[in-house]
């Protein structure tokens, strides 16, 4: 459907409307719906990249995210905004950072997987926290004695750190700075330490975690995302988790 420049014009500021009083991001398809259904993706699409252009050098941003598009503040007026808030950036636990780093970059992996990286027991109110944060989530069983459940990344994990894929995770020094920089966590995420006995083992020369990362199981009722195409190396890593047969 062909559309004049003022008809355009509204086109955006509908769109605009709609993204800046949104709580969550928005689909290009929700975005098409809010339009009346008159206009395909790739008008829609186009549409917000112009939008995008109209916000250069403002303090607001319009950016994609795993679930669709939403404005957000520059990263470098942040601080600014954090004057007014009355909490603290949470400080996440090594085991936190470990536990969700080993997730993210190696998914899908199973409790003893991630015990078995890091050498020492995995507390579960650090897997139930990070479930019930939206970050993580079930995506099948690994078919083996007692079906240990498969762990992988959400879009929500995406959406609050501001990206689109697992490709564009950063470097693993970093996605504590990241993380810091997501809507506050719960306490009880960021200050669970979920340390438990040492795995027997731990201390004897570790092998390379793996360069590429392993295959991701996805299922419709479930927001699984894709794996990154490689992983970052991961300190006193233990082993590399094997391949996996996987049922949902």
């Amino acid at each position: 459907m062909e559309a004049s420049l003022d008809d355009i014009a509204q086109l955006k500021r509908i769109l605009e409307t709609a993204l800046l009083t949104s709580t969550e991001p928005l689909s290009v398809a929700d975005l098409g719906r809010i339009l009346g259904g008159e206009f395909g993706a790739d008008m829609v699409r186009r549409l917000l990249e112009d939008l995008r252009g109209d916000w250069q050098g403002k303090g607001v941003e319009l950016i994609a995210v795993a679930s669709g598009w939403r404005f957000q503040a520059r990263p470098e007026f942040q601080v600014y905004l954090d004057r007014i808030s009355p909490q603290k950036p949470p400080k996440y636990s090594r085991a936190v950072l470990e536990t969700l780093a080993i997730i993210a970059y190696r998914q899908p992996v199973t409790r003893g997987d991630i015990e078995a990286i890091r050498g020492v027991a995995v507390s579960p109110n650090i897997l139930k926290a990070l479930e019930g944060r939206g970050w993580i989530d079930v995506v099948g069983h690994r078919e083996v004695p007692g079906r240990p459940a498969l762990y992988s990344t959400t879009r929500s994990f995406l959406d609050d750190l501001g990206l689109r894929s697992l490709d564009e995770l950063p470097p693993l020094d970093d996605l504590g700075a990241l993380l810091e920089q997501s809507p506050q966590l719960p306490m009880d995420v960021a200050d669970t330490e979920g340390e438990g006995e040492v795995l027997e083992g731990e201390g004897e020369a570790a092998a390379a975690y793996p360069e590429e990362a392993g295959d991701v199981i996805t299922a419709e009722s479930h927001d699984a995302v894709d794996a990154p195409s490689q992983s970052p190396d991961l300190q006193e890593s233990q082993e590399a988790v094997g391949e996996e047969k996987v049922s949902t």
